[in-house]
Parts: structure tokens; sequence; C-alpha cells
């Protein structure tokens, strides 16, 4: 069957939502559940001397106080907290002495009530013997990396740079920043039916049980990881947390369920967040704008003791045809905890220094930075030379631009003007992000009632996942949307992949379309005929018989059946975006009109365009809300959000939403969004590519860029504040 078109239909969990009767992991009811909170440490660096829980263990309710001494047992080793695939976080708090950031867990009270553990842990008392630290990457104690690490290359970009026409060599920078999902890092642990069940909204619930297990020294089957629905993740919630392993010890120590919810002002110092980078390129173009080369060359700051990598380099060389390019990336080390995975991660920032330096190039070259782009589009890749799966990006801008009245853009910063004085600049950025794919087990039954079961590996994240799920089986088998249970982010009914890195619309379809048509095929074969275009479940009502269950492997295009395997075992496993014949991404283009207030330097972004080649789209009210979620990200980044390291003590001095500044209802203007819609069959059996992350890649290049058409200035780092302007 050929996928149809999908229309804009309801998440199917709306109503479950709406009702409050979607629980997340933190609204589980037990029954004796007790409380925990964690005592942050107060030192950037050190040693614990001294840990006094009298006052503590005086507090009604308090039940217990853990220190170190009590957890001292916990493995720690790279693998167990690590995400896609990489080395994870190799250092655990609370299972010696030493303290290696601020905020960290120095002792965890748990008690009968949350207000006994909150009082229980103000009272707790610890003495430290202090070392120096550095706060950030430009500190003097800041350790950099011995050597640059290579990223893509190919042809001599140095010998490029020596005839060209022009030259842009600049450097643009990012400030460090944090996710703030609406819906706080929490851990539950509960004994169920003789196992240790682990409720917390992640993105891998698979390998966040596996590797809590390996943590606590059980068998991987003793721990049950369970994610009903997860209040936002943004790469957040993708590895196991720094409080996640005390939580299920002392519930596994005391034999009863133990919950603790993070406060937010905690979770700018234990979670993971964008990490400050620095980003310079260089471009040569002849005269024409034909880019000759690119050479670009990033620094990013990572803690002392884990393997978050740098991986700014993987896509500007993809954007466009460039005649030779180099890129290195180099690390730098602080005492922070471990950076990590934050929408967009390393293509957020790279397509802000990348795209605005394209901006300037476009400048000096005197052209429209539309034009320049599209001398430049390819269907294939500079690096590898295979060719794109699909790549409809000049399809994108030019949409966008007839649909935004790119045709009044100037070259001339601050030649329009509103009404009330503002002066009124456009930009326009593009992005990609790769389509990556993973592995899925996924059983599926129907029964002649109508009623539709499937169990497959996927987190809901808010992104739409169950309504992905739902396009495919409404489209092939014409279930009744209401008669459907869908049973993700659960490893007790299925193997569950890490969803993350925008595969999660690209793993899930495809897998439930194909358990869709093998249920349609047995289906044909027991009535001996072909199928109608009648819903299949009143086919299936003629055999007499009460249902039908299949279960399907779906492995990605360069994986094997080891792939089903190690899914199984609870290993990411990710392909793409190299396929053996090509290369997969999604792309986007962003054109933005800000008004800037003259005399006060006040930057509002009125209108943003956004037209997005992601394959076929699965359901076009949830796309259309990625992608606006995207855009607000990007004027996040654009104009408000940026942590404030205080150099004296080693924390985040905005450490809450009344200071961490991000956008507000009154920040947004019109997002008008659109898309390609075109299936991109050489992927999958669904043909769609991923959509969540891409949204935000070039988003906030786009704003930077009309902010300087509007002012003439060229801003480069993150975010515009109103000094930067005045």
């Amino acid at each position: 069957m050929t996928p149809n078109r999908n229309a804009d239909r309801p998440r199917i969990d709306a109503h479950e939502k709406v009702l409050g009767r979607a629980l997340y992991a933190a609204d589980q009811p037990f029954p004796g559940l007790l409380h925990a909170m964690t005592v942050p440490a107060t030192i950037a660096k050190g040693r614990i001397l001294s840990i006094d829980t009298a006052a503590a263990l005086q507090v009604p309710g308090v039940v217990r106080v853990f220190t170190h001494d009590d957890f001292s047992q916990i493995r720690t080793t790279p693998a167990a907290r690590g995400a896609y695939g990489q080395p994870g976080k190799g250092y655990q708090p609370m299972t010696a002495p030493q303290v290696r950031h601020r905020g960290e867990p120095v002792a965890l009270v748990v008690a009968e009530t949350l207000e006994a553990a909150v009082e229980g842990a103000e009272a707790v008392t610890v003495r430290y013997a202090e070392e120096p630290f550095s706060a950030t990457m430009d500190d003097d104690l800041a350790g950099p990396e011995p050597d640059a690490v290579g990223q893509l290359a190919s042809g001599d970009a140095e010998a490029a740079f020596t005839n060209a026409a022009h030259i842009v060599d600049v450097e643009y920078r990012h400030p460090q920043q944090h996710h703030n999902p609406i819906e706080l890092i929490s851990t539950t642990a509960a004994f169920e039916d003789g196992t240790l069940r682990i409720y917390e909204g992640t993105q891998s619930a698979a390998a966040f049980a596996g590797g809590l297990a390996g943590m606590m020294g059980m068998e991987p089957q003793a721990l049950r990881g369970v994610s009903p629905y997860t209040g936002g993740g943004f790469g957040q919630k993708n590895g196991v947390q720094e409080q996640s392993v005390l939580v299920a010890s002392a519930a596994l120590l005391l034999r009863r369920p133990v919950k603790l919810v993070m406060p937010r002002g905690q979770l700018f110092h234990t979670a993971s967040y964008r990490p400050q980078s620095r980003h310079r390129v260089r471009l040569a173009a002849d005269g024409d704008g034909r880019l000759l080369a690119g050479i670009y060359e990033t620094v990013q700051q990572n803690s002392r003791y884990d393997g978050f990598g740098s991986d700014h380099g993987a896509n500007p060389p993809r954007m466009y045809r460039y005649g030779a390019w180099r890129g290195r990336e180099r690390i730098v080390r602080v005492d922070t905890q471990t950076p990590g995975h934050q929408r967009a991660p390393h293509e957020h920032p790279a397509s802000h220094a990348t795209e605005c330096a394209l901006d300037e190039l476009a400048g000096a070259l005197g052209m429209d930075p539309v034009a320049l782009r599209l001398a430049n589009d390819t269907q294939r890749d500079p690096i590898t030379g295979k060719p794109f799966s699909s790549r409809h990006l000049a399809d994108c801008l030019r949409r966008g631009a007839a649909r935004f009245g790119w045709d009044r853009w100037t070259n001339q910063p601050g030649a329009l003007v509103a009404e009330n004085g503002d002066r009124i600049g456009l930009g326009v950025a593009c992005g990609s992000y790769k389509a990556a794919m993973t592995p899925s087990v996924t059983t599926l039954r129907l029964s002649a009632g109508g009623h539709c079961r499937i169990a497959t590996s996927g987190h809901e994240m808010g992104q739409g996942m169950r309504s992905v799920i739902a396009a495919e089986l409404i489209d092939v088998l014409g279930v009744d949307p209401d008669k459907l249970d869908i049973r993700i982010g659960d490893t007790g009914h299925a193997p569950q992949h890490l969803t993350a890195g925008s595969w999660g619309a690209g793993s899930a379809a495809p897998a439930a379309r194909a358990a869709a048509l093998k249920l349609r095929e047995e289906l044909s074969q027991l009535t001996g005929a072909a199928l109608s275009d009648e819903p299949v479940p009143v086919q299936l009502a003629r055999t007499r018989r009460p249902y039908l269950e299949v279960s399907v492997d779906t492995v990605p295009l360069g994986k094997d059946r080891q792939a089903i395997e190690q899914l199984r075992r609870g290993m990411p496993v990710v392909t793409g975006p190299e396929y053996p014949d090509f290369l997969a991404f999604s792309w986007i283009a962003h054109f933005a009109e800000v008004h800037v207030e003259p005399s006060t330097g006040r930057v509002r972004v009125r209108r943003v365009v956004s037209v997005a080649d992601c394959g076929r789209v699965m359901n076009r009210r949830t796309a259309e809300s990625q992608v606006r979620g995207g855009v607000v990200w990007g004027i996040g980044a654009a104009l408000r959000e940026a942590a404030e390291i205080d150099p004296r003590f080693g924390g985040v001095l905005n450490n809450d939403l009344a200071e961490y500044v991000v956008p507000v209802n009154a920040d947004i203007g019109a997002i008008d969004v659109d898309f390609i819609d075109e299936p991109d069959s050489r992927l999958n059996l669904s043909g769609v590519k991923g959509l969540g992350e891409v949204a935000m890649v070039g988003a906030a290049a786009a704003i930077v860029n009309a902010v300087h058409n509007a002012t003439g200035k060229r801003i480069r780092h993150l975010p515009i504040r109103i000094e930067d302007l005045l």
C-alpha cells in the first residue's frame, strides 16, 4: 500500500491529557510512598570532611539520611550512564567523599512527607576541604585537550583561499544554556510483582533500566524501566540522572517505594545542558558567489570526567556545494557537571555561526542571501560524493520567500521603517538535521470488535509519537482512533530504543506500518482473497476469529539482525545519516522579520515563516506544533537565554525561571509553517524523516541576520542584548 497524505488530526492522547488521566512518572500512586530530597554541595571542587545528620534525623517524619558511606557499593562505569552509544557519565555523586561540581548530591534525606524531606535536607550540615576550580572555559584553570579532533574534510581548503575573490573570517560565540522542560526530572522506585520498577520521565527506558541494573549489581531483568509520558525531554532525559541510582538504591534498602522530584534550581547544577562554545568560520567565494571553500573550527566546554563529544562540524559542509572543506573540533574541560544534548545539540550553534557567516559573505558580495544559497544548492554530499536520499531545500527557500514577501528585502540596513518608527529587518537562514533510524520490536493485536493494541519501541515526549503510530494504523487498517491502545516507553511491553535525535517518527512509523501490513497479509491468507477497502476489523469479524496478532522486527537500512539483539539488551542502536547508497537529512528554511525600537534597542520578532522538508508529514497538527516550538526555541536562543556563571563559587546564578529568561507568549509573533510533504521512499517504508530537531536549526541565525538588516550591527554572540544595539 502506498502511504497516504495524513489529515490534520487531534493528538491521539489529547483528551487523556486535558482530562488529567495521562499520568506522568511522578504522578504514579503507591501505598506507603516515601519522599526524598537531596542535599546539594555548596562548593565546586574538593572533599567532604564530615556530614552531620543529627538535626535532620530529629525532624518528625524523617526515616533515614543516606550519605556516601551508604552508597559506596554503587558501580560507576562510563557505559552505565551514557547516551547515544557514547561514553557516559563516569562519575556518580555520593559514592565517595569527593565533590566534582557545585550542586551535586552529597546526602539524600528520605521521609514520610515531602515537607519533612525538605526540612531534613536543610538541617544537614556538611564540612568541606575546598580546592581550586574553573567555572568556565575562559578560566586560567580550564584544561584544554592536547590535540584538536579532526572532523570532516574534502579537498584542499587552505589552497582555495589563495585566489578567492571574497573571504569571510569571523568568530561567533554561543553561551551555556539549560533545557527547563515543564516536567521536572524525577525518579520513583517501587516493587511490583517481584520486580523493581523505576518510573522516570526518560527518553530511554531500556538503557536507563539496564544502566541502573549494572550500577546496582543486579540482573537487567530484575529492573523494569517505565516512562508513561515525558513532559519535555529535548535531550536532557536521555541518560541516567545523578539522582536515579540513589533513589533506586534507597528503595531497595528500605523496601518501600521512594520518589524524588528534583527542584528546578538544583537541576541547573545536576542535569545536562548545552555547553558554551566558540566557532571560527572562514568562507571563500569567487565573484559570482560560488563557494570555493569553508574552514570551520570550534572549541566546546566539557566536564573534567566525561566524554560528551563535539560534533558541530557534521552538518555545515552538507548544507551547500563547497569546493573544499576542513573542520576541526577542540574540547576544554572545566569543573562542572557534564553537558549533554539539548534540542539540535550541535546543529543549532553550528547553524548560528555558519549561516550568519554566509549572510556576511552575501553582504561582501552585494548579493541577495537567498540567491547566494540557491546558487550553491547541491544534490550530493560534498564530503562523500554520495547523493542525498531527498533534498528539497531550494523548494523550501523559494516557497518560504514567496510566503514571507522576501521581495521587500534590501541590502541597505535600516532601509525599512515601520509607521511607529521601528526599524524593520528581514533575515533568512537554513538548517539540516540527520534522518536517522533505530530498530523496533512490535506486537500488534486487532480484535473483531475493532479494538487495536500495539506495543512497540518509542517514548511519548509531547512530540506526538502516539499520533504518528496511530496515523499508520488508521491508514493501513482503517481502525477507529478511539479504540487504539498504544503501549510505548515501557520495557515490560516491548524493548525500548532511545528516542532522541529526531529518529522517533522515522523509527516508529515504519514499525507500525510494517506490523499493520503484516496483519493485512495474514488476514488475506485466512480469507483466501485480497482484502477490500472496508476497515480491516470488519473483514476480520467475518472470519469469526476473536482477534489476530502479529509480531514484527524492523531493522533500518545499514543494519542487520544483530541490531534487534542489541535493542533487546537495552543498547542504543542508531543508523544514519550515511547509508550504503546515500545520505539522508531533513531540511528547513526560516525567514524572520524583526522590529527594533531605535531609542531602547528592544527587539521584537514580528513574523517567522518556516518551510520544512521532512519527508512525509505524519500529522499536520503535531508537525506544525513541532516547528513552532523549534522557532520559539530559536527566539529564546537569539534574544533571551544564557546561563550567568558565578566565577567565585562555580554555580549558575540565574537558576530559576524568574531569571533564566525564556520567551513568553508576549514575545511571540506570527509563525507561519509549511511543508514540502514529499515522502522519502528510499529511506523507509513510511517515507518519513525527522522534524523535531531540524525545526530549531537556523531559526536563531535568521533572527540575528534580521537584526543586522534592521540596525547594520553585526552581533557575533548570543543572546543579543539591548546594550549590544544602543
